[in-house]
């Protein structure tokens, strides 16, 4: 596949969180070295029953600590929530960091007991996001909105302020045929997570088509996915250290083995390699191990593998 020339560039998705009162400190001291180094981005997941903070709450106190980092959410679950709500944090994120939000959307994961707590039907969480990206996309863009859909309604309503970005980009996650569909027709750019190297170079391709048979384009840059690592001195020691933290409930060994990097900085570097020749430009790293791991572990990677892929 060949995209074309892009930047390559990397952020970082923490986790896990520590479940008291110590992960404000945590949280603070992340953003702060994330600002200092070389690192591109601070990405959240939206989570409603694990110990995670709410993103979009999150991310204004990253926006209040920095000048330079951006930041998104990986993926902010639409259909928990009003899209005039989630237009209306979004623009003021960007206009009080100055245009530097990137969310990343989708219908969230299929955990019944997430969507009863939420109140939210999970059988209609796809057509919910459909109808939602839409809502948020004219807000962003028009001067003033109604909208008579089969599950949201606004009568004359003006998005102020508007945000910053004209206008911020919706990035689409998940990977499965209709995650596609969505990415394609409605979406700014995808950004998958726990799919191989070949299988992420299947996506784009099926992206890029049903962009270009709903007559749109997507910028060749706007390809990413989303990389569990942990630094080690070998790959057995990686992996013995990163077993407890890996999505088995979301993937299977042969998956995990192909997307998840362990060991040596070369190692880590070389799993990004495969997805790049692959078409990828963006990616999100996330630590795998115990929260006081974390700042060393995205200290080193900042040190160790960043650079040389921003130096492209």
């Amino acid at each position: 596949m060949t995209l074309g020339p892009a930047k390559i560039r990397i952020g970082v998705m923490p986790g896990p969180w520590p479940a008291g009162p110590e992960v404000g400190d945590l949280f603070g001291r992340l953003v702060d070295q994330l600002e200092a180094s070389p690192i591109d981005s601070l990405w959240l997941s939206d989570r409603l029953l694990t110990p995670t903070l709410e993103a979009l709450t999150a991310l204004g106190v990253a926006a209040g600590r920095t000048r330079r980092l951006k930041f998104g959410t990986a993926v902010l679950v639409l259909a928990f929530r009003s899209p005039l709500l989630v237009a209306k944090a979004v623009a003021t994120l960007d206009v009080l960091s100055h245009g530097r939000v990137f969310p990343v959307v989708g219908v969230g994961l299929d955990q019944r007991r997430e969507w009863e707590a939420a109140g939210v039907p999970p059988g209609a969480r796809g057509a919910r996001t459909d109808e939602a990206i839409e809502v948020i996309r004219r807000l962003f863009t028009e001067d003033e909105v109604t909208h008579a859909g089969s599950y949201f309604t606004l009568d004359r309503v003006r998005l102020l302020p508007r945000p910053v970005q004209s206008p911020p980009p919706l990035w689409l996650g998940g990977a499965t045929e209709a995650a596609f569909r969505r990415a394609g027709r409605l979406g700014d750019g995808w950004l998958g997570s726990l799919v191989t190297p070949g299988a992420f170079e299947a996506g784009v391709e099926r992206i890029l088509g049903h962009a270009a048979r709903a007559g749109r384009t997507i910028p060749g840059d706007h390809f990413g996915t989303i990389v569990s690592f942990r630094l080690a001195a070998d790959a057995a020691a990686g992996w013995r250290a990163a077993e407890p933290y890996l999505p088995r409930d979301r993937a299977d060994e042969a998956t995990l083995r192909a997307t998840v990097a362990v060991g040596p900085p070369d190692a880590v570097a070389e799993i990004l390699e495969r997805y790049v020749r692959r078409g990828g430009t963006k990616f999100v790293l996330r630590p795998l191990g115990p929260a006081p791991d974390m700042l060393d572990q995205v200290g080193r990677i900042a040190e160790t593998v960043v650079p040389a892929f921003h130096a492209r």
